[in-house]
């Protein structure tokens, strides 16, 4: 696999699970994303360190790491090294949960099947575990919203981001408003994941719920990722926006 057909296929895992945000037309066929954000867990074979050398393989770069104790995530950053999109790789850390949320996100993962658990498309291939049952999805939401995440996702892509400033269609004002009109609504502090740069003006939209079917049946709305708009504050910097995403205080030394 190379880097255009992984990026396609993120893209089309992506809208299938959330086709309100395929059906908008807002940018040039030709603009690609700015970021990707996708998701994991540090638990084999899913962590980041198995991750990382087939996005090597894709041509990307490591240039950032970042923690953010407090969310109980890790985040790599990976430059493209051209005009494609950066991408954000965050990785859930587990042992950050109390006990009973770990062990039923960890039963759920020692039940995935090992052909869905091999290769270096991990990250566009779904959800490689069974479903969970409501009980559990709902006790994983109050324990972590990203443990109840990645419980009906699996690694995948959660969001996209789109840099408007490149679009050449108008401001994140103008952009937001079209947003709006479509039906997607702002998303709260804990939706969009990350904390943002203050150098970044940046608005995320959670996509619409859809129904979801869940272990014995039950069937319950839920929303499962979303959209960003990003633009710079001071638009003559060199840097792309999706370099300067995150916030400095929350970089770390980068691992041989």
């Amino acid at each position: 696999m190379q880097r255009d057909e992984f990026l396609q296929q993120l893209w089309l895992d992506y809208i299938h699970c959330h086709p309100d945000i395929g059906a908008l037309s807002l940018w040039p066929p030709e603009l690609g994303a700015e970021f990707c954000v996708l998701v994991t867990l540090n638990r084999a074979p899913y962590q980041a360190q198995r991750l990382l050398p087939a996005l090597h393989h894709f041509g990307y770069r490591r240039v950032g790491n970042h923690a953010m104790a407090d969310r109980g995530i890790l985040a790599n950053v990976l430059s493209p090294g051209n005009d494609d999109a950066w991408i954000i790789l965050i990785e859930l850390q587990l042992d950050t949960l109390t006990h009973t949320p770990r062990h039923h996100l960890e039963t759920l993962i020692k039940r995935a099947h090992p052909q869905d658990s091999r290769g270096q498309n991990l990250l566009t291939r779904g959800r490689p575990w069974p479903m969970p049952d409501w009980a559990t999805y709902q006790q994983l939401q109050a324990a972590h919203p990203l443990a109840a995440w990645l419980a009906i996702m699996g690694p995948r892509m959660h969001h996209v981001g789109f840099d408007c400033q490149r679009s050449g269609g108008g401001d994140i004002t103008t952009y937001a408003s079209i947003i709006d009109e479509a039906g997607l609504k702002p998303g709260g502090r804990a939706d969009a994941l990350l904390p943002i740069s203050p150098l970044l003006e940046h608005r995320y939209y959670a996509c619409c719920t859809q129904r979801t079917v869940f272990a014995a049946g039950d069937e319950h709305r839920v929303a499962s990722g979303g959209l960003a708009l990003v633009q710079k504050r001071l638009p003559g910097t060199r840097e792309r926006a999706a370099e300067l995403l995150l916030p400095q205080h929350t970089r770390c030394e980068l691992n041989a």
